[in-house]
């Protein structure tokens, strides 16, 4: 946790020049919205940082991190660099959802899988960050989630992206989860790719780009949908400014490249499983920046990100 905690208060000060006290007042912004939203969520704040030792506003910071760091000005802010791919019927019969989390290597140190059991929610699956309680995971009701962060010059004092990631994940039902995230209640703007299975081959995936303007779902085709990190709903454009400098050299190129293997895989009428996923997220084409992202030291520092994992998740099995 102390270790999540300096790497984050590195980072703020480095690429946006704020420091951890500054950063934690921004990330009361948020209480407010929380509470509407959903108490449980500070109480579980609370309980965190209090078996970690550290202060309330520590952990919430932690949670408000990507409205911080994502939002404003193009030239400092930084951005995760995921892709994401799910399928469901008719191409596949389990509906499944994959992701390579890009960030920086020094997070590989602070990460967690981890397993929320409970008597009055759904059981979750989760991988997230020290201190963090909502990210990429699934829960026992087969339904699924996947992060893509978009860099944008908008935000609000909202819901942060990460506690929405947690409300989807504490939800019964892809209706459910739509509606943890519709009608502009994020702070911020990201794409959820969420998935959903209720036996074979009743399943559906939704890339679904969330901001505080609303949500757009993005896969026109209802059996697969692709995202990386740029936005690709012209409605939300509209309200937004993508600021994600490198979308043309890097985020469509790996969108291009994903859509492409999709494509092949439709093409040679091959069965898509697990093992699929597993070579499709393990491609280097265009190294390092690539779907299986590679440390490039020639970048500037801020943009030195490597996949540091990669989850599949089979939301039927």
């Amino acid at each position: 946790m102390l270790r999540c905690i300096t790497n984050y208060e590195q980072l703020f000060y480095g690429f946006q020049n704020i420091n951890w006290k500054a950063v934690r007042e921004q990330a009361k912004l948020h209480i407010p919205a929380i509470e509407a939203y959903d108490e449980t969520l500070l109480e579980e704040m609370h309980g965190v940082a209090k078996g970690a030792g550290v202060d309330f506003e520590d952990i919430l910071a932690l949670n408000a991190r990507s409205e911080i760091a994502l939002t404003g000005n193009e030239s400092t802010s930084f951005a995760d660099g995921c892709t994401s791919i799910g399928t469901a019927s008719p191409l596949t019969v389990d509906t499944i959802i994959e992701e390579n989390w890009d960030w920086k290597e020094e997070q590989k140190e602070n990460l967690l899988l981890l397993k929320i059991e409970r008597e009055d929610k759904p059981n979750i699956m989760m991988d997230t960050e020290a201190g963090i309680i909502g990210k990429i995971g699934f829960n026992n009701h087969g339904v699924g989630v996947c992060l893509n962060a978009l860099m944008t010059n908008k935000k609000t004092d909202g819901v942060s992206i990460h506690l929405g990631l947690r409300g989807v994940l504490d939800s019964i039902s892809i209706q459910e989860a739509i509606k943890k995230v519709h009608n502009g209640q994020i702070a911020s703007t990201a794409n959820f790719l969420i998935g959903c299975s209720q036996g074979e081959p009743k399943g559906m995936i939704l890339q679904t780009e969330v901001s505080p303007f609303g949500i757009a779902y993005i896969n026109e085709i209802n059996s697969y949908g692709v995202h990386t990190n740029h936005i690709c709903s012209a409605e939300l454009k509209q309200h937004l400014e993508d600021q994600n400098i490198l979308r043309y050299s890097d985020s469509m190129i790996r969108l291009r490249r994903a859509e492409q293997m999709v494509e092949k895989s439709i093409y040679d009428k091959e069965e898509i499983t697990i093992e699929t996923y597993k070579r499709w997220f393990a491609d280097d084409f265009n190294k390092p920046g690539s779907i299986n992202r590679y440390l490039n030291k020639t970048a500037p520092r801020h943009q030195q990100t490597i996949t540091v994992f990669s989850v599949v998740m089979n939301l039927t099995k």
